[in-house]
């Protein structure tokens, strides 16, 4: 009988190890040329930091440059790169630090979240701190918190300096308006759209219309200061610009803490230079013309402003830009003979280099709203019922016991930087160090007393939230399917709308919930 002798697997014969994929996120905030090499040497310090482990394979690196860091939104490369990791592209993600990474907190804990339910951790090199090993969320929540801090406290000297220049009345326009130039040093006239500015301030003063002068400009063939066409809002902007009358009023716009843009309405101080450059208009037309034009909105019924100008559609107000914070406004628009309304962001009206947010049509808003309402209904019993139950049975006792721990924290807190005082003022310890741990000591505190007035607010928040969703469930669980837009039922369901594209939104309800429509 022929001998059958069993071979072993040998080490050739094994399955290759799965290699980790990683890939690295890096970001300056400036397009400076100092700004751009330190791009260049963390691009290199990753590619070689990766490729140099035999376990990891490189994934690859995006990068940002010239962008701030405060929104999310505005950072092409990092969406991108979370896009990939949804697409399963990344197992693991490094970067420098939490301030590369992200200064908004809302933005830093959202996209670790997303993140782990992916199951694709972040390494953050300078606080060597990894999300696959945190036990909690409070670490990061702090250490963003404080990466937020620093991108305010940089954004406030910024302020401070352009405000002494709004003051000394030295800030420089780059960015002038229609019937300008830039000769890089101060505004000067361009003659050709000088003329057209005049023109539109005459027809004005004539007894026409801005929409009527916004479409004789299209007629004529005349290109707006973008290559595009004139629309009214375009040519009542124009109207209401006092840059040419010679004058110049600074901060007509501000950023909030969260680092949202806004109309400047009275908030912050505004600065008023006369005679900054040559006019285009004179005084007297100017006023004239901003006088007519007031005094039609009177006629109308609307002033700008006024509540009944920003809440005359049950969309008014709620709708909020999810590129730059700002609200949209309804307009009218006209397309090859047939009018629709539209709402518009804002900023992106006032200044498109601002916020990049196109219009969204008002029947496609109408059309989310009554699909979303229509999938609630439907899955009423999965989706509602079990978030009612959730809210009504949440243990509000434990949020009790972690103030009651925090508030203990604090005493100890209190007693230790006591000690630490003491310490100090018999010599054990140098002042150097003592400022150290005294101030580390406050920031400590101060999130102590963050966090209990996250819990406050949490707990008084729920009992409305229950009440808003037990309302719901009770419409969800007798109506029929809707078959047309209910203003009614939207005025008492929605708190606000997300827009993130124009075919995206997000209806945060009151009773707390967050959906999200795409059309």
């Amino acid at each position: 009988m022929k001998k059958v002798t069993k071979l072993g697997a040998g080490k050739a014969s094994k399955a290759k190890k799965k290699l980790l994929r990683v890939a690295a996120y890096c970001r300056v905030s400036t397009d400076s040329d100092a700004q751009l090499e330190s791009l260049e040497a963390q691009k290199q310090h990753y590619e070689n930091y990766i490729s140099g482990r035999d376990d990891w394979e490189f994934a690859g690196l995006y990068f940002d440059e010239g962008i701030s860091g405060t929104k999310k939104d505005r950072r092409p490369e990092l969406l991108r790169m979370i896009s990939d990791c949804e697409a399963g592209k990344i197992d693991f993600i490094i970067t420098k630090s939490i301030s590369r990474f992200a200064r908004n907190t809302t933005d830093c804990l959202e996209m670790v979240r997303k993140l782990l339910e992916l199951n694709i951790p972040i390494y953050f090199e300078k606080e060597n701190l990894n999300t696959s090993s945190m036990e909690s969320e409070l670490f990061l929540a702090i250490l963003s918190s404080m990466a937020e801090g620093e991108s305010t406290s940089i954004s406030a000297n910024s302020k401070w300096s352009i405000q002494k220049r709004f003051q000394n009345g030295t800030f420089k326009i780059s960015y002038p308006p229609y019937g300008y130039e830039w000769n890089g040093e101060q505004m000067v006239v361009n003659p050709e759209q000088a003329e057209v500015v005049r023109w539109m301030f005459a027809q004005v003063l004539s007894g026409k219309g801005t929409q009527a002068v916004a479409d004789a400009l299209n007629e004529k063939g005349i290109p707006s200061k973008k290559g595009g066409r004139w629309t009214a809002t375009t040519v009542r902007g124009m109207l209401a610009n006092e840059k040419y009358t010679g004058d110049v009023i600074f901060q007509k716009t501000y950023t909030d803490s969260q680092f949202n843009r806004h109309i400047n309405r009275g908030e912050k101080d505004r600065y008023v230079l006369a005679d900054h450059h040559e006019a285009i208009v004179s005084r007297e037309d100017f006023d004239a013309v901003r006088a007519l034009i007031h005094q039609r909105g009177r006629e109308k019924g609307i002033i700008t402003g006024s509540d009944k100008y920003q809440n005359r559609y049950c969309f008014s107000g709620r709708i909020i830009c999810g590129e730059c914070g700002d609200t949209l406004k309804r307009r009218v628009h006209t397309c090859a003979g047939n009018k629709y309304a539209a709402w518009c962001c804002n900023t992106h009206i006032n200044d498109k280099s601002q916020c990049s947010m196109k219009y969204v049509e008002d029947d496609v808003l109408k059309a989310a709203f009554t699909t979303m309402m229509n999938k609630l209904i439907y899955a009423h019993r999965m989706i509602l019922k079990p978030y009612v139950e959730a809210l009504r049975s949440e243990n509000k006792d434990g949020s009790l016991r972690r103030i009651q721990q925090i508030q203990t924290l604090l005493l100890q807190n209190s007693d230790q930087r006591e000690t630490l005082t003491k310490l100090m003022g018999q010599g054990y310890i140098d002042p150097i160090i003592y400022n150290e741990e005294n101030n580390a000591l406050l920031r400590q505190a101060d999130d102590y007393r963050a966090e209990i007035d996250m819990l406050n607010k949490n707990i008084s928040g729920d009992a409305s939230h229950l009440q808003a969703a037990t309302i719901l469930l009770h419409f969800a669980g007798k109506s029929a399917m809707l078959d047309a837009f209910d203003e009614e039922l939207f005025e008492q369901t929605v708190d606000r709308i997300i827009v993130q594209s124009r075919s995206e939104f997000v209806f945060e309800l009151k009773c707390g919930l967050k959906l999200k429509e795409r059309m």
